[in-house]
């Protein structure tokens, strides 16, 4: 197989011709991209659309305060700014989503570990090259073309650990575990020069989830959560940007702090919210449409809202998990609990803050909180869970043969 896509589903049925527009998606339809429609989970692409959506209402909810922020004297943007610029990745996201969506397993693989190479060339590159955004060093590139290489990493991390943890099918003996340390302490070390201890902490913890799952003994894992509460009192004690926020957080240093601001915002408009666009505690937040948009959803649409996002992003691990139930493959079931690890803990996270449960971390709300790079790789994230839970249709024919076929 090569990555020519020659294999995708929506380019062999161009190639093919053989898209049965008589009984298109239909349950009779075994062309290539009928048997994607199929096996897709098209529950759980609905909860993410969902998701999408609501991220674009949330945006076009906080982007007056965040343009009014960031307008100057002889630049002033437009309240809807930050919004037409999300719907724009919104509108290069959703396709990138659905066409990852559509790699067989193996191609998956192979597009996780080559992303992981490059996207790791360009995270070590970032403390050279990349540029200042916020007192961190996270983006590389020049204006619209700016990207955060750790945001894409994620995901192609996830399947790459799981692949490597994965060989002890072939072969017990082989040290992955060690080896994943390995390899998840060096994205750390560079994640940490950012400095972006927000990533490290959802890094480690995808790589603890694969622990879990992988089937290490439950004392190794005690004290490897030992190994990461020494490691936090580390970073309090000889990291700055550490001790900066858990002080904030812990003895409300330097005035109102944002996570006080955060959950005033939160609480100001009670359980129905106080309306669309009629919010203004929001205009106080730094980061309104990114780490703090949660907040500004509840002040503009209520907690019932803030409510069923988090039962959303509830629902879609459920529903990973009733998927993964006769999953066999060990390879397929570590990368999607990574995968989904990641996707869900970065949301937990992002709420906790917003909540005042975790210091401020510059971490983005999936598909809710405004960014290209958040947009993108989420995207890819979710379509590489998609195209991993698809059902492959050769396992069940009977599925696609039309009534008195043989």
């Amino acid at each position: 197989m090569t990555m020519e896509g020659k294999d995708i589903p929506w380019v062999l049925a161009a190639k093919t011709g053989k898209t049965h527009f008589s009984n298109r998606l239909g349950r009779g339809d075994r062309s290539p991209l009928g048997v994607w429609f199929w096996e897709l989970d098209r529950v759980l692409l609905g909860l993410m659309l969902v998701l999408i959506a609501i991220g674009l209402l949330a945006v076009a909810a906080a982007s007056p305060a965040a343009a009014q922020r960031l307008s100057a004297a002889e630049d002033i943007l437009p309240p809807l700014y930050f919004f037409y610029r999300q719907l724009i990745w919104v509108t290069l996201g959703m396709p990138l989503m659905l066409f990852v969506s559509m790699y067989p397993k193996e191609q998956a693989r192979r597009l996780a570990i080559i992303g992981f190479l490059i996207m790791t060339a360009l995270l070590m590159l970032v403390p050279i090259l990349g540029k200042e955004v916020n007192g961190a060093q996270r983006w590389i590139g020049y204006g619209f073309a700016s990207i955060q290489p750790s945001e894409f990493l994620k995901p192609f991390f996830a399947v790459t650990l799981a692949w490597i943890i994965s060989w002890q099918r072939s072969d017990a003996a082989l040290p992955v575990h060690f080896f994943s340390i390995m390899v998840t302490g060096f994205i750390g070390l560079f994640l940490m020069l950012q400095p972006d201890l927000g990533q490290t902490i959802l890094i480690c913890g995808v790589w603890f989830a694969l622990m879990m799952v992988s089937g290490v003994p439950a004392w190794r894992l005690w004290g490897l959560t030992l190994v990461a509460i020494g490691g936090l009192l580390l970073a309090y004690n000889f990291y700055p940007v550490a001790t900066q926020r858990i002080d904030a957080w812990i003895f409300g240093t330097e005035g109102l702090t944002h996570d006080k601001l955060a959950m005033a915002t939160l609480t100001a408009g009670g359980f129905i919210g106080v309306g669309p666009g009629l919010g203004t505690k929001k205009y106080a937040l730094p980061e309104a449409q990114t780490d703090y948009i949660f907040s500004v959803i509840g002040e503009e649409f209520g907690l019932l809202a803030c409510i069923v996002i988090a039962i959303l992003f509830f629902a879609i691990l459920v529903r990973v998990v009733i998927r993964l139930l006769d999953e066999k493959d060990q390879f397929v079931i570590l990368s999607v609990t990574g995968l989904t690890a990641a996707f869900c803990g970065q949301a937990m996270i992002n709420i906790a803050v917003n909540l005042g449960i975790f210091p401020s971390k510059g971490m983005t709300l999936p598909f809710i909180s405004y960014g290209g790079s958040s947009i993108l790789a989420l995207s890819i994230c979710c379509g590489l869970i998609l195209a991993l839970t698809k059902r492959n249709p050769y396992l069940d024919r009977s599925r696609y043969m039309v009534k008195g076929e043989r």
